[in-house]
């Protein structure tokens, strides 16, 4: 059984930006060999933060709408592991990593994701 989900731009509000979980979204498509190769890593990281982190996959190329919502999430290149916490992006991760690279990466942005819960964010605030 997998723990990773596959999210499109009509889904990404509801499972990305909505989510009360750090949220680890793998920007891919199928013609990308980095992204094949990194396809296995993904899950395994994915299963050892299982219930504590969201993990998602996102094809870049299987619709227009999901090429253009990559683009505006800055997406220049496949893969790219980018990290979400409350609607807010966190930073990201291009190209292949390995699995403790990952690991890492995934342990740090959950260190932030505390501060990011207890940031204001900009809309909300209002000038004098």
């Amino acid at each position: 059984m997998t723990n990773v989900f596959d999210v499109n731009a009509e889904k990404w509000e509801s499972l990305v930006l909505k989510s009360e979980l750090l949220t680890v979204v793998d920007f891919w498509h199928e013609k990308c060999p980095w992204c094949l190769l990194l396809d296995p890593v993904f899950e395994e990281v994915a299963m050892e933060y299982a219930g504590r982190v969201k993990f998602v996959r996102f094809n870049v190329l299987s619709k227009p709408e999901n090429r253009a919502l990559a683009l505006k999430n800055g997406v220049m290149g496949t893969p790219t592991i980018a990290f979400y916490c409350n609607g807010q992006y966190l930073g990201s991760v291009v190209g292949f990593t390995s699995t403790d690279q990952l690991k890492r990466a995934v342990e740090d942005f959950m260190k932030f994701k505390e501060c990011a819960n207890q940031s204001t964010k900009l809309e909300d605030v209002k000038e004098k």
